[in-house]
Order: C-alpha cells, then sequence, then structure tokens
C-alpha cells in the first residue's frame, strides 16, 4: 500500500478529532438549554476542549522520542471512541467539560503525532500535503455546524458524540491497517530529546508562537460564542448563526489548499504577517458590520484570512526544522500555541458573563493583536526573526524523510 493511501488515512482520522473540538461551537445553545443556563457560561466547555487539545502536546512530543508516529495516531482514535461516548452521556455543565476535555487529548495527541508523519511522507512538497490535511480537517468544521443542526432536528445535541464514537472506531481500524502496509519514512528516528530540540530551535519555536497565539486566542473566543454573539448584538436567529458559522469554516477549506501551495513558494514571515494583520482588521469590521448579508459577506473573509494562518505557520515549521528535532520541536511549538489559544472562549466568556459587550471584548483583542503585528514586523525589518520555510530547509541539512523505516 502505497503512502498515498496511508495520507488518505490520515486525511479521514483529522476530520475526526478537529470534530472533536470543533463540535461543541454549535452545540453550545442547544446544550445550554437543556442545562438551563446561559450560553456564555458554556464557554468553559469549549474552553476545555480547547484545553484538552493543549495539555498533551509536550508528553506527545516526548512520547514519540520512544514510539512511532502512527502507533500514537492510532492510539488517540482508539481514545476518541470512548470519550465521545463519555460526552455522550453527560448528566450536567461539569460532566459536559470533563468531557470535552478528553475529547480534545485525541485531538491535541493527533496533531503532534501526525503532521510531522505529514511532512515526512512527502518532504518535497510540504506545504501542500500540509495544506490537503488542513483542508480534510477543516471539512470537519464545515460539517459541524450542519450536522448539529440535522442531528436537532431527529434527537439531542447528545446524539452527536455517540456519532463521533461509532466513525472514530472505524476511521481507526482502518488507519492500522492502512499503516502496517506502508513504507513508513524513518525521518524522526533520531529525534530524541524535547529539550535538545528546544535549545536548539528556539528562535523559530518562539517565532511561531508570537504569530499564532493572540491570533488564535482571538479566533477560539470568536468562533465558539460566535451563534450567541450573533444572536445577542447583531439579532440574528441562532438557526441562522449556525449556517453563518458553517459558511465561515467553509472559507476555509480553500484557504488550506490555496495557502498550503503559496507557503511552498513565498517567504513565510511576510506571509504570516499580512495574514495575522488582515485578521485583525476583519475582526473589527465583523464588529462594525450590520445586517445578515453583511456579516456573511465579512465571516467568509475572516474565515478564509484566519484559515490561511494555519497551513502558513505549520509549513513555516515543519519545513525548515531538521528531521533530527521535528517532532520534538513541534511539540514544544504546539502545546505552547495551544495553550494560550485555549484560554480563548472561557476568558471572552467569563468576561461577557461579567457585563463587558462582545463588541467591547472582540475590539480590544483585535487592537492588541495589531499591536503584535506592528512589533513582529519591526522584528522582521531588523532581521531578528527566522526565515523559516521550505525556502530555508532548502539550504539546511537533507532530509531522511523520504527514505522507508526499516
Amino acid at each position: 500500500m502505497s503512502r498515498r493511501e496511508l495520507f488518505g488515512s490520515l486525511c479521514a482520522m483529522v476530520f475526526l478529532v478537529n470534530l472533536a473540538r470543533v463540535v461543541f461551537a454549535p452545540i453550545v445553545q442547544p446544550a445550554a438549554a437543556d442545562f438551563d443556563v446561559s450560553a456564555a457560561s458554556l464557554g468553559v466547555v469549549t474552553s476545555a476542549a480547547w484545553l484538552g487539545s493543549a495539555a498533551p502536546r509536550l508528553p506527545t512530543g516526548y512520547l514519540l522520542t520512544r514510539v512511532s508516529r502512527h502507533r500514537v495516531v492510532a492510539a488517540t482514535g482508539t481514545l476518541l471512541v470512548f470519550t465521545s461516548a463519555f460526552a455522550a452521556l453527560s448528566p450536567s455543565v461539569t460532566h459536559l467539560a470533563v468531557g470535552a476535555f478528553l475529547m480534545g487529548l485525541s485531538s491535541g495527541m493527533y496533531f503532534i503525532a501526525a503532521n510531522p508523519l505529514v511532512s515526512e511522507l512527502f518532504p518535497e512538497r510540504v506545504g501542500k500535503v500540509i495544506g490537503v490535511h488542513g483542508m480534510s480537517s477543516q471539512l470537519a468544521a464545515v460539517v459541524a455546524p450542519l450536522a448539529v443542526s440535522a442531528i436537532l432536528l431527529v434527537g439531542d445535541w447528545r446524539t452527536t458524540f455517540l456519532f463521533i464514537s461509532a466513525l472514530a472506531a472505524a476511521a481507526t481500524a482502518f488507519l492500522v491497517f492502512a499503516a502496517r502496509r506502508a513504507d513508513l519514512p524513518k525521518a524522526g528516528t533520531a529525534d530524541r530529546s524535547l529539550i535538545e530540540a528546544g535549545r536548539a530551535q528556539w528562535p523559530i519555536i518562539l517565532t511561531g508562537i508570537a504569530f499564532i497565539g493572540a491570533a488564535g486566542f482571538l479566533w477560539n473566543g470568536l468562533f465558539n460564542l460566535y451563534g450567541d454573539y450573533l444572536e445577542v448584538v447583531k439579532g440574528i436567529d441562532p438557526a441562522t448563526g449556525r449556517t453563518l458559522l458553517s459558511l465561515m469554516f467553509a472559507a476555509g477549506v480553500p484557504a488550506f489548499l490555496i495557502t498550503g501551495r503559496l507557503a511552498d513558494r513565498v517567504p513565510n514571515v511576510p506571509l504570516l504577517l499580512a495574514i495575522v494583520g488582515s485578521f485583525a482588521v476583519c475582526v473589527l469590521a465583523l464588529t462594525l458590520a450590520e445586517g445578515v448579508y453583511v456579516v456573511a459577506v465579512v465571516s467568509l473573509v475572516l474565515g478564509y484570512v484566519i484559515h490561511s494562518l494555519f497551513p502558513a505557520v505549520d509549513t513555516y515549521m515543519l519545513a525548515s526544522v531538521p528531521d533530527r528535532h521535528r517532532a520534538s520541536a513541534y511539540a514544544l511549538f504546539s502545546s505552547s500555541m495551544m495553550l494560550v489559544q485555549a484560554l480563548g472562549s472561557g476568558s471572552v466568556g467569563i468576561a461577557v458573563s461579567r457585563g463587558v459587550s462582545y463588541t467591547v471584548a472582540f475590539q480590544t483583542l483585535a487592537g492588541v493583536l495589531g499591536i503584535i503585528v506592528v512589533g513582529l514586523f519591526g522584528l522582521y525589518k531588523a532581521g531578528w526573526l527566522p526565515a523559516g520555510g521550505a525556502a530555508h530547509r532548502a539550504a539546511g541539512e537533507p532530509s531522511t524523510a523520504s527514505q522507508p523505516e526499516r
């Protein structure tokens, strides 16, 4: 079985592990009604899913110094089977928050193991395959609001988690079968120390965190509470809000493909600066937009811009870090930036619950993000940021990623 077929199984798995994170956004309102609490107070549940995604990333990086990437990926699928069933049985907000955290664990473990594996399966076109893999992940975000709306017509929000559990079991079985028959890359066999990777690669790790940390914090707070924000501030009903959320996620599908390819061809730092700066502007525009059609247009542009950030920053990291440090350096980067991102929806939800308007919260965060972009631009012009990207790697050590594991 070829690497392309293994890659296909990874794309199926990433769809499910990302669904485990993003499904909580459209479930916030029906779950809040079921538990008789405000939707904003369930920001803690969505944050729990993202904190769960952040928590295992560093330990998984260590695990990858001892265990093959594909075996860790298979373990994440097994974990998702049981944690989704646990969430479906939630009798309280606390139970659901715990379930969200546990489901998030599977996604955190998956991305740390799978993203380096994807880049090593096809080292000559890292941006392209990261983009396709990310697009598969993004399709889950597109499907989630629509799937929840459909399920609510015939059942309740808990049924969603039962579907995820069943699909995860099937996808895990297929991935194990594909991995056994594929010629696996031997890249990463020399990656045996998180500390060594951190010492060697700290400039690019910190730069990656700076680009995605604050932007991810704002995005996490925005999309997880997007439905409630539209209802409270814009007067848009929940069903329409879920549709708009799905459209915003749908805009990310071409963003992954186009930006992934672009990241293979252009300097990564200017690309990242343009994306993060544009995202801040889009959030400000959303807070000023009035009327469902204007909100829809702004949301589409915003969705395209923010989802361009993910393949760009992953290419920046994975295409430039050498084989001997890739998984460990990526784990250090990913665990740190996810911890920052995960606090977004909980922080915004708490602020709104205490009387701060959504508009003030989002405008303030967008302003802070703009200041960060200006600072990063200054560092770039001074030559203090690592170049990163595929061009940088081409001038570095040869990759062993294309060689089969023995």
